[in-house]
């Protein structure tokens, strides 16, 4: 019976499958009671007969994640053996058997990256699972690992490219395997030099040591690998080149355990609870921007020479007891909503954190308009510099992103001359390696100071011609001297090189 059930399966027949069945009801049973052996789904997924593997899987769905004497599933066999339309009928029915863990911990996706992206199928397994690729083998190697041994460039360029659109693609790309060494120190070893660029570019660390105490520079250079040490090399100043990613992981540290006690259990919040709560939030969003375009009393239209035109009625003290505490409202239910979207898809909460950022600078803009006094300006200007602050640091614990802190650290300065300089800095400093980013946010901001300008009768025109010039032109000359610079230190490595060989 077992034979004619094999046979069956090898040939990929249904009706022979069930003519088995009806002579014996039990004849699949026997495969549960063995550990590990091969099912007639996973001798199915071998030969790529996608009709009976589905009928089987229908059937028997405990086989899908059953491992044979080899320590493979059937979503390895059909991976092993390049049956795409297997590998991916089997995702459809199961996402998560893609983490199904065989022999050495191998996952199906460790298989892929081993065999390289047969018609796209990694990317498809990615696109079902991503988190897949924090998976480890027994020898704590990942997917990066192991495309990167195998020198596949293709799987390496798809896994980094859904890596950058996590909040966890540091931590993936610098994990050491059993000996220590992480993905750049195994492309170093290999004289991988785009591998390495592909690397570095997704914040590979080149400061991190493997067993030996070397770095992935020290194993080019023990190997004697050019193109390698030369991609490895960093900036002119070595001490700068150390410093720097000392003083990200240390700022990193402090920020998230400063956010663990502001939004403590926030990531445990079950579905329909997040819900329910952004829903409160959005509310108190709300009320706290509507009392900024209907402020108590309303505001002064006229008749007195004294008072501003659009300006509170209210008494300067007043206004603050008053907008005070519905600046604080706004501010802790601004960073909630912020922290609650953090297991959203990328691109979704890209999207929403900037509309956030506009909102918070419309509820910045509307009460400066309505400000009784100048004092009272400068106080709720400092309220509006706390939740620059604030989202600067979510830039890093809760992955709130650089463009829309941008976007609220330009907006929340006033138009003027001066601030030019302060608000090109702030670019500088969250948008220094994204330069269409930071280029859509200069300009954007420099045609809203056009608008402004022109609707105001008072406006200097000299700041009118400066102050675009004056942003744009700070932007492009450093971007101009970073490019120099990179190709200054390219040239610099290779004549060094040349000297030393």
């Amino acid at each position: 019976m077992a034979g004619s059930l094999t046979s069956a399966a090898r040939m990929g027949n249904v009706s022979d499958l069930y003519s088995l069945i009806q002579g014996n009801g039990n004849v699949l049973r026997h495969f549960d009671e063995v550990e590990f052996i091969d099912t007639p789904l996973h001798i199915a997924a071998e030969e790529g007969w996608t009709r009976f593997a589905m009928e089987m899987i229908n059937l028997k769905p405990s086989f899908a994640k059953k491992l044979n004497q080899q320590g493979l599933s059937p979503l390895h066999l059909a991976v092993q053996r390049g049956h795409k339309e297997v590998a991916l009928r089997f995702l459809e029915i199961d996402k998560d058997l893609v983490r199904v863990r065989g022999r050495e911990g191998k996952t199906p996706l460790h298989y892929v990256s081993e065999v390289g992206n047969q018609d796209g199928l990694l990317d498809r397994f990615l696109e079902a699972c991503p988190d897949s690729v924090l998976d480890v083998t027994t020898q704590n190697s990942t997917a990066l690992h192991i495309a990167v041994e195998n020198r596949r460039l293709d799987v390496l360029q798809v896994l980094l490219r859904t890596l950058m659109k996590t909040a966890y693609h540091r931590e993936v790309v610098n994990r050491k395997d059993e000996n220590g060494n992480t993905a750049l120190h195994i492309a170093a070893s290999s004289n991988e030099a785009q591998m390495l660029k592909l690397l570095l570019n997704c914040k590979a660390d080149k400061h991190a040591t493997d067993q030996a105490g070397l770095t992935a520079l020290g194993v080019a250079q023990q190997h004697g690998y050019t193109e390698s040490i030369t991609v490895l090399r960093g900036c002119f100043i070595p001490v700068v080149s150390k410093f720097i990613p000392k003083l990200e992981k240390q700022t990193a540290s402090y920020v998230t355990k400063a956010s663990s006690l502001i939004f403590r259990d926030m990531d445990n919040i079950s579905g329909e609870n997040r819900n329910a709560l952004l829903v409160i939030l959005g509310l108190l969003l709300t009320a706290t921007y509507q009392a900024t375009l209907s402020p108590p009393g309303g505001v002064w239209q006229g008749g007195n020479a004294s008072k501003k035109l659009g300006t509170s009625v209210m008494d300067p003290s007043q206004f603050l007891l008053f907008y005070i505490p519905t600046y604080a409202v706004f501010i802790v239910t601004f960073f909630l909503t912020l922290a609650l979207l953090k297991p959203f898809p990328r691109g979704f909460r890209t999207a929403l954190q900037v509309l956030l950022a506009f909102l918070a600078v419309c509820f910045h803009q509307s009460i400066s308009f309505i400000v009784p006094s100048s004092s009272a300006s400068i106080i709720l200007s400092l309220l509006s510099g706390i939740v620059f602050i604030l989202m600067a640091f979510m830039c890093i614990a809760y992955q709130v992103s650089k463009f829309s802190v941008s976007i609220v650290g330009c907006w929340i300065l006033p138009f003027h001359f001066s601030g030019a300089a302060i608000q090109v800095l702030f670019l500088l400093f969250f948008l220094y390696d994204k330069f269409w980013k930071g280029t859509i946010v200069v300009v954007g901001y420099c045609l809203s100071f056009a608008v402004y300008a022109m609707v105001d009768d008072k406006f200097d025109p000299i700041n009118y011609i400066m102050y675009p010039i004056v942003s744009i032109g700070s932007w492009l000359v450093f971007h101009l001297c970073r490019f120099c610079i990179k190709q200054s230190t390219k040239l610099c490595n290779y004549f060094k090189l040349q000297i030393c060989n």
